[in-house]
């Protein structure tokens, strides 16, 4: 393993195949997915934004995509998944709007000019960012002066209920890594964004067994995907054990599945510091006569 490689870092190339192969039934088990998204869309509500550009980051299947579409009916929208097959999707539904742009690429590599969006909207995405500040700072270098960042992920107690119940078993990593809300905060405010603004809200999923759960994260290809996990196949008495521990959870007769979700929105600011010289652009400047 590379020095610069943990256990608990997300292996790029296994989670964009995980995503390639659950293209087709995405949208048939993306129920929270499809409930942050909304949420996210109502903020919007309350924030006065008109852009030009928008760049969807994490798009899958185009739904929130074609909604912002909607919303900002002249804007140009871009939709950036890293997995083809969703963006191939995402094209399919939006084949009548000549204004939606799909583009194969990494949120932590974005394949877009400096200062060319005024709306980056990215919904549970970044947990699949191995450097969270890197990542703020790559959305800021597209962001134009004034523009907008607003996004969901996810926070530590997200599946708290399964990674309890694999520890139980074993001490190897079974469930992704989640970053919490204050760090989330920090690195924006480290990467440069201006007045951050995070907050977090609680959901709760529930299943009559074990089995459907992981069913489903397979189905949204959101299983574990770090390096340090098993690469074997899952022993059945350890499954077993896994599944005889999460019966401690169980109430009412069902099994939740809980998820901490992480909204955030930043501002791209007017001046940038740049190796200590701060930009200042020049619509920015009020010249005396």
């Amino acid at each position: 393993m590379r020095p610069d490689v943990t256990p608990l870092t997300i292996d790029k190339q296994q989670a964009r195949r995980a995503f390639e192969r659950a293209a087709s039934a995405y949208d048939e088990v993306a129920v929270l997915q499809r409930e942050t998204a909304q949420r996210m869309l109502e903020r919007l509500d309350y924030i006065r934004h008109e852009p030009a550009v928008i760049l969807d980051v994490g798009a899958g299947t185009g739904e929130a995509t074609l909604a912002l579409s909607r919303r900002f009916k002249p804007a140009r929208t871009i939709a950036l998944d890293f997995a083809l097959p969703m963006l191939q999707r995402a094209r399919k539904r939006g084949s009548w709007l000549r204004r939606l742009r799909c583009v194969c690429g990494d949120a932590e590599r974005l394949p877009l000019a400096d200062r060319s969006v005024d709306l980056i909207f990215s919904n549970a995405t970044l947990q699949w960012c191995n450097d969270l500040e890197g990542t703020f700072r790559e959305f800021l270098r597209v962001l134009r002066p004034d523009g907008l960042l607003m996004f969901s992920t996810f926070g530590p107690d997200t599946l708290k209920e399964l990674r309890a119940s694999w520890a139980a078993v074993d001490d190897r990593p079974h469930v992704s890594p989640f970053a919490d809300m204050h760090d989330i905060g920090d690195a924006m405010l480290r990467a440069g964004l201006f007045n951050p603004v995070v907050d977090v809200d609680r959901m709760r999923l529930t299943y009559t067994e074990v089995a459907g759960l992981l069913r489903d994260l397979k189905a949204l290809g959101a299983h574990n995907v770090t390096a340090g996990r098993q690469r074997s196949l899952t022993g059945k008495s350890r499954l077993q054990a896994m599944v005889q521990a999460y019966e401690a959870f169980r109430l009412d007769g069902r099994l939740p599945a809980s998820y901490e979700v992480v909204y955030g929105h930043a501002w791209a600011p007017r001046q940038r510091s740049q190796d200590g010289v701060t930009c200042i652009p020049l619509e920015g400047l009020k010249i005396g006569r």
